[in-house]
């Protein structure tokens, strides 16, 4: 899906939403909104409301974290959406982000994978190697985003995740164990500065820009270097 002013009611709802990033004079709505604004209005993505995770009150800190959800067993706490039915489609306004995030307060921003781009997740360490030579090397990046687990993901074109394996078996990687998969449609990334899982916030290391936010890289541009940095990791592990 690609990006147009125009899905931010032209030119004023750009400045309305810069105005009230972080550092501005600006902050009348909760950060969560405008971080809700930002991704559907500047970079076209479509926003889910998730379920955040919390530690019991004076819980140890190896106490099982609750979700918000109200599951006495949930299989992801803090990770998983709350109602696919509130999601705030790309080219919501600030007004319109705001509006739908009163019902909301609290959740997690969660990004759907497999639409306007899919993810190839990697460990941090593979991530941080690999986003330094690509960089060096001048190709095409998208957003990269870090994970509280430990985990780098690198924002591609949608339909990367179903094409993984003939990539790599193309590449000559499918008889390698590589710590490297994909994340495709029907899945959820939480978005920063969202919390993961009671873990810690998300992160980017490589923000989005109006440039790559609409055009993701093709995996293929970035797997040999992913999967390389991978390997390399694996090799070296005692």
């Amino acid at each position: 899906m690609g990006f147009t002013i125009g899905a931010i009611s032209g030119l004023s709802g750009f400045r309305e939403i810069r105005e009230l990033r972080p550092g501005s004079r600006r902050r009348s709505r909760a950060p969560a909104c405008t971080a809700v604004a930002e991704y559907t209005g500047l970079w076209g993505w479509d926003v889910v409301p998730g379920a955040r995770a919390a530690r019991p009150a004076g819980g140890s800190g190896g106490a099982r974290v609750e979700c918000s959800c109200g599951a006495g067993a949930c299989p992801a706490p803090g990770a998983h959406p709350l109602d696919a039915t509130l999601e705030v489609p790309a080219g919501a306004t600030l007004d319109e982000a705001t509006a739908a995030w009163v019902d909301v307060p609290g959740a997690a921003l969660l990004l759907p994978t497999g639409r306007s781009f899919d993810v190839i997740e990697v460990s941090e360490a593979a991530g941080q190697c690999a986003l330094v030579r690509l960089e060096r090397m001048g190709l095409p990046l998208g957003p990269v985003a870090l994970a509280p687990t430990g985990r780098a993901w690198f924002f591609v074109a949608p339909g990367a995740a179903a094409e993984l394996p003939e990539l790599l078996y193309r590449m000559g990687w499918d008889d390698a164990e590589l710590d490297l998969c994909g994340i495709g449609r029907g899945g959820h990334i939480t978005a920063p500065p969202s919390d993961l899982a009671g873990l810690g916030p998300v992160r980017w290391l490589r923000p989005p820009t109006l440039d790559a936010a609409g055009r993701p890289p093709q995996a293929r541009l970035l797997l040999g270097t992913l999967a390389y940095v991978c390997h390399r990791a694996a090799v070296l592990e005692p």
